[in-house]
């Protein structure tokens, strides 16, 4: 039965890469008291189809599909919806997963929500300042660092170069 969800769960996230262009966007500290709203369609407006299906409906991109999976330059990871700072490069990790992992998120830079669907128990991670769905966190990160493995879709996130 876990199998058949996970099954569901898979296809369910397969998205259609589109063609549409990123927006710049730039960093922000994180200041959570400065929130970000917006409405659906302002949102929709703003991202491409498949970043709003991940960051505003909890999607998921297709594992080793992400243009961050296997990218390991010096920067800093942003929200893509809102430049919010999310991770530093050095906390970035291999880990075979299928997506960007991170062994920690900026201090409070992200919040996390149980999350009890698709018949699993995880740990869901959102951009603390506008609430875009960047994805999960484990507890089976690098022992060495902090165990944690921040489970993020490429498309939710964007990269900034060290200057």
């Amino acid at each position: 039965m876990k199998k058949i969800a996970f099954l569901a769960f898979v296809l369910c996230s397969l998205n259609a890469c589109q063609s549409q262009e990123k927006k710049k966007i730039v960093a922000t500290e994180t200041n959570t008291s400065e929130k970000i709203v917006k409405t659906e369609a302002e949102w929709k407006k703003e991202l491409t189809s498949e970043q709003y299906e991940v960051l505003r409906n909890k999607g998921t991109e297709r594992p080793f599909t992400g243009e961050y999976v296997n990218h390991f330059e010096k920067g800093k990871y942003v929200c893509a919806a809102c430049g919010n700072l999310l991770f530093n490069s050095d906390a970035k990790f291999h880990s075979d997963c299928g997506w960007p992992s991170f062994d920690k998120a900026i201090k409070g830079s992200v919040t996390y929500v149980d999350d009890m669907s698709f018949g699993m128990v995880r740990t869901e991670v959102n951009c603390a300042k506008c609430g875009g769905h960047l994805g999960h966190v484990f507890d089976d990160g690098p022992t060495e660092t902090t165990g944690k493995r921040f489970c993020t879709n490429s498309v939710s996130v964007q990269f900034i170069p060290e200057k």
